[in-house]
């Protein structure tokens, strides 16, 4: 598995590159990838059948000038920037039989970044479909998404360690589905920030899944970074 840590300044970038790298993955059969990445500047991004008129708020997205993009997984809508910190997996279908099945992935998966999280001192479990949360309130600090290939599997990942949970509250609405453990709370009662060291964290999980040395993007991977674009903007 190729290890890539790299953050680009723009954050429809940062979501092409990931895109790049499951491209090279299924099309080219260049095997298998493990990514970290962190935006320095506040975005919404919205999964592939997102509809901001309804998980946005508009007018206050519009009047702070921050970007809505559109990823190519599925999932829900969500704040990035500094202090959350994403982890991008390109998995074989093939290696990993327990891929095949959504649900299964989901928590397949997340014993595996559980692991390296209690490794880093910090207590954490699955919470079906696609969340991690954390403490007797159950907060939500992690969510998940993907996009299934015929080989490969794009899977996105988010860790709140140190970022400014009240910008979900001005930025996003409730959403109409929500899972059982939410119970209807508002996103600053229901999400938190881990007391997570992301370095720590990088390392154990890099062990996890037995990555080789870190290694810059290589020229094609920026080469088709240039071809795939990077307007992913809604609006």
């Amino acid at each position: 598995m190729q290890l890539r840590d790299i953050s680009f300044s723009t954050p429809q970038e940062n979501i092409s590159f990931d895109e790049v790298l499951w491209r090279l993955a299924e099309k080219q059969g260049c095997g298998e990838y493990l990514r970290f990445w962190e935006s320095s500047q506040i975005f919404i991004v919205m999964g592939l059948i997102g509809r901001a008129q309804i998980d946005v708020h508009s007018s206050n997205a519009q009047e702070d000038n921050i970007p809505v993009l559109r990823r190519s997984t599925g999932g829900g809508t969500v704040v990035q920037g500094p202090g959350c910190l994403n982890y991008s997996l390109i998995l074989s279908k093939q290696k990993y039989p327990q891929l095949n099945d959504l649900r299964q992935s989901y928590a397949w998966i997340s014993t595996k970044v559980i692991e390296a999280l209690h490794q880093a001192g910090v207590e954490a479990y699955f919470r079906p479909a696609s969340d991690l949360a954390t403490g007797l309130g159950e907060k939500k600090f992690s969510g998940n998404a993907q996009r299934r290939g015929k080989y490969y599997i794009l899977h996105h990942g988010t860790i709140l360690y140190n970022f400014d949970l009240s910008l979900m509250s001005r930025y996003l609405n409730i959403p109409d589905q929500m899972p059982e453990y939410r119970k209807y709370r508002a996103h600053t009662d229901f999400v938190t920030n881990i007391p997570m060291n992301p370095h720590v964290f990088k390392k154990h999980l890099a062990a996890i899944f037995g990555t080789a040395a870190l290694q810059p993007p290589s020229a094609e991977e920026l080469s088709l970074l240039k071809e795939v674009g990077t307007d992913t903007t809604f609006y």
